[in-house]
């Protein structure tokens, strides 16, 4: 788009680089299944060949039906793999395996890269497949850039607006590495203050919070006005990419740009002190996210039938009318 460098193509050398995610992580469905996100049962699905392995954890939608063990913190679900041999014929067994469970399966969210390896595994295993896109992710490439080359790319209005805010030294920035109570109870305080909806489940982002914390990987930024909280952010890093996963600020303190400068500060500390390559602010077209990434690219909802379940007939049949009426892909 015009003015922040972002554009729709894919970046291979950071796709190859295959990234690390909390969403990889057995502790992360743990802690989905704990906190009653498993639906009607938890499943993990596997498949094999060649001396690798694939992993699927999903959920128990209805009987019959499966979907990927996620819920609305979640930026991406994928297979998760050990051992180098065929990625794809252990995915084709797996999804072959769960013919004998499901009559449906559903995924969402995929990433555009990990879209056409589920899909062909699905086809192959003898499914009825749908795609279609369902949402946007946002994310910063660095490749070789540094913080300042990266932030003398960005809008020149961000820009000016982070000089003049943090000139004034109205708000004060704090930054933790580690999980703080108190700090913690400050975010649900301006959480419970913002523009944003009802917090989906704090037990759950708290616990993730913890979890992460034990690990190393949390980031927290908390800004202050006169020694009130006003704004506070949650991330994580890992494996060379950083990941957004909530911010908020109190709406009476805007004039201050209190979030602005806070995002500012974590940017700075995530690519100088952390050396991360990537920062990923999740799921959502919120057009601020443009003027902080220089990548975008759609979501993606996968569906698949069961052609020897007549159960699976009728909803892949209205999936499929829905497709031809919208001119899906």
């Amino acid at each position: 788009m015009q003015g922040n460098g972002e554009d729709q193509a894919n970046d291979d050398a950071a796709r190859a680089a295959g990234f690390a995610a909390p969403f990889d992580r057995a502790e992360w469905f743990d802690l989905l299944a704990a906190h009653g996100f498993a639906g009607q049962g938890r499943i993990d699905a596997r498949g094999s060949a060649h001396g690798t392995a694939a992993w699927l954890p999903l959920r128990t939608e209805t009987p019959g039906h499966l979907a990927g063990l996620t819920n609305w913190y979640s930026f991406a679900i994928r297979p998760l793999f050990s051992g180098r041999g065929d990625h794809a014929a252990a995915l084709t067994t797996l999804f072959h395996d769960l013919r004998a469970k499901a009559a449906r399966l559903s995924f969402y969210p995929l990433r555009d890269e990990d879209r056409a390896q589920i899909a062909s595994a699905l086809r192959d295993a003898g499914w009825w497949v749908k795609a279609n896109p369902a949402g946007d992710r946002h994310w910063l490439d660095l490749s070789d850039l540094d913080h300042d080359g990266w932030w003398a790319s960005r809008p020149g209005a961000l820009r000016s607006t982070v000089q003049r805010k943090a000139k004034k030294g109205v708000v004060a920035i704090e930054l933790l590495a580690t999980f703080d109570p108190g700090s913690w109870a400050a975010y649900e305080q301006i959480y419970a203050a913002s523009w944003k909806p009802e917090e989906g489940h704090p037990a759950l982002l708290r616990a993730f919070a913890e979890m992460e914390s034990a690990r190393g990987t949390f980031r927290m930024g908390i800004a202050r006005i006169e020694g009130a909280p006003v704004a506070a952010q949650f991330w994580t890093v890992e494996g060379g990419t950083a990941f957004i996963h909530k911010l908020a600020h109190v709406e009476d303190s805007l004039k201050a740009s209190p979030g602005t400068l806070l995002s500012a500060a974590l940017f700075r500390h995530v690519i100088e002190v952390d050396g991360v390559k990537r920062v990923d602010f999740g799921t959502g077209n919120d057009a601020y996210k443009r003027d902080w990434m220089n990548r975008h690219e759609p979501l993606w909802r996968i569906e698949a039938f069961n052609p020897s379940r007549l159960a699976a007939w009728g909803p892949a049949l209205k999936a499929f009318a829905r497709s031809l009426l919208r001119k899906d892909p």
